[in-house]
């Protein structure tokens, strides 16, 4: 029996928990030297979410914090440097506080949770009741922390407060850590109280950042970066650290390296491709990186089942509106064939703002792409200038997402030509093969194609396969059944009409060279060898009509076999 191997630590996100209960960890306690030697009085780190912001801010308050117990950083990257961990580790009060929860359909009830977090915060410093160093009046204004009914103006004051008091009873500056500060800001965008959050989060933030004599300094994540004007007013000691920036590029993220050396110790190396085409091709400032939950993800399924196929895990952690509007977005031509390029693997160019308001995000295509750009749906392959972009899709998850939505959109503006696809179905009853290919041809046209793909051929048959199950849902008479087993294999689609009197046999083929007939051709041989229709003829059915469809781009090809 070979030695027990770490848990993965699928989820988890406080650094001590991580080492004390020994999961397997990729060290990026590098970042805390770049930090206190090139940072700056408040750091802001922008990147899509799933990429270790969390995690990070853990490790950075273990680190700093006179309350935890630093050993154990003990055989890790910071532990060589000995100098600055004598001068700054655990030498400091730290606040820490993460705004992710600010979340409800109602500011009231959003107010309620910021109230409750900030509670919890004050709770963990209830020390200070019984300070020395604090005088009755300092305690009274702590208590306010501890309220129920806090105040607004209570709450926007509470971190200056808090760091006051933590410096008065320790007699030196706070560290302030402030996790997903957008949070609170996305969420009440989407539900119609923007401008009284904006309103709450900017009065937080100018106290703890700007006016506050106690600070040491700050670190602050988030996914988006806002704009300075309507958040940051007057905060001139700002250091933004966004996705395109070099400093800090490999601290989030997984780099190839880091991602070899976990597949070497899980004994899944051959798996290193399915990772690297799936998972990988993020650019932060000159550094390619892999999605962190995605690879740790994937690895935790691997070391148990070693032919386990990757999945799209990130589409599970947050919903993909912005991928979806876009999708709605993009009726004009030029858009159209943009996301075209990029679904081919391509690159296109695009002026990008990385300061943009929520209000503003999707008021042009142009900012969506923005968007999409600092979300992490698309990544970069390089500055043209200082403020355009070579963007492009960074791997195979991100592109099944935006498949997906593509496919999803197509659906929804179909369903609303309930003529023509009655049209189309009929034909394909009667068999009308010229007819059928006209119709289906037509809603090509008016589709985004998927010319091409990066390693799988599979994908394109499955896109046009998409399609056709698309159309064939408006008749809800019909059993429509994809990829069912019939005869010595699956058939791509199979259709029974009404009363069962007419079965419809479809293979989808792509047309990889551009030979129409031949893929047909094709398709109806592979009907015939795998004998799709014996088991229907067997059960009494008469009429099987049996069509070769091949694909194209935006071309298609119908064949009728002869019955």
């Amino acid at each position: 029996m070979g030695e027990e191997k770490k848990r993965l630590p699928v989820g988890l996100e406080n650094f001590e928990q991580i080492i004390n209960d020994n999961y397997y960890y990729v060290d990026k306690t590098g970042l805390i030297s770049e930090l206190i030697r090139n940072g700056g009085m408040v750091n802001l780190f922008t990147r899509p979410r799933r990429f270790g912001k969390t995690l990070n801010m853990s490790m950075l308050e273990h680190f700093f914090s006179i309350e935890r117990d630093q050993s154990i950083y003990d055989g890790l990257e910071i532990s060589k440097d000995t100098k600055l961990c004598e001068e700054y580790m655990g030498k400091y009060p730290v606040i820490s506080i993460s705004l992710k929860g600010i979340n409800a359909a109602t500011y009231e009830d959003a107010f309620d949770f910021a109230v409750r977090i900030m509670k919890k915060v004050a709770r963990n410093v209830q020390f200070l009741l019984g300070s020395d160093a604090l005088s009755d009046y300092d305690k009274l204004e702590y208590k306010e922390l501890l309220n129920n009914n806090m105040s607004e103006a209570a709450f926007c004051g509470g971190l200056k407060i808090l760091s006051e008091l933590l410096e008065k009873h320790y007699g030196t500056k706070v560290v302030l850590l402030i996790d997903e500060y957008d949070v609170p800001l996305a969420k009440a965008f989407e539900n119609g109280y923007y401008d009284q959050m904006i309103f709450l989060i900017r009065s937080l933030l100018e106290q703890a950042l700007k006016t506050n004599d106690s600070l040491k300094f700050a670190v602050m994540t988030g996914c988006m970066r806002i704009s300075k004007e309507s958040i940051f007013t007057g905060l001139n000691n700002l250091k933004v650290l966004s996705i395109t920036d070099e400093r800090y590029d490999e601290y989030f993220g997984f780099t190839d390296t880091e991602v070899r050396e976990m597949l070497k110790y899980y004994e899944i190396e051959d798996h290193y491709e399915e990772v690297k085409n799936w998972y990988d091709g993020y650019q932060f400032g000159g550094v390619e990186v892999y999605c962190p939950w995605d690879v740790l993800n994937y690895c935790d399924k691997l070391k148990d089942h070693a032919d386990s196929f990757p999945e799209n895990y990130w589409i599970n952690t947050s919903s993909n509106d912005a991928v979806k509007k876009f999708i709605q977005m993009s009726d004009n031509l030029k858009t159209k064939r943009e996301i075209e390029t990029l679904l081919a693997g391509g690159e296109i160019i695009k002026e990008i703002h990385q300061e943009l308001v929520y209000p503003e995000m999707y008021q042009s295509v142009e900012n969506v792409w923005s968007l999409l750009f600092m979300t992490g749906y698309l990544t970069q392959r390089g500055r043209v200038d200082a403020k355009r972009y070579k963007l492009a899709i960074p791997n195979l998850e991100i592109r099944d997402i935006f498949e997906t939505q593509i496919m999803e959109y197509f659906k929804e503006s179909v369903a609303k030509d309930g003529d023509t696809l009655n049209r189309f179905c009929d034909a394909l009853k009667n068999g009308e093969e010229t007819k059928v290919g006209e119709i289906f041809e037509s809603y090509l046209k008016k589709t985004i194609s998927i010319r091409d793909t990066f390693v799988r051929k599979a994908s394109k048959e499955n896109f046009y396969h998409g399609i056709l199950l698309g159309i064939l849902g408006v008749k809800e008479e019909w059993y429509v059944s994809s990829n069912q087993e019939s005869g010595e294999g699956y058939s791509d689609i199979l259709v029974e009409t009404e009363n069962s009197e007419t079965v419809i046999l479809i293979e989808v083929k792509y047309a990889n060279d551009g030979n129409l007939d031949q893929a047909c051709e094709r398709a109806l041989q592979q009907i015939e060898e795998k004998k799709y229709d014996e088991e229907l003829r067997e059960n009494g059915v008469d009429k099987i009509l049996k069509y070769g469809i091949a694909c194209y781009m935006k071309r298609c090809k119908v064949k009728l076999a002869d019955s």
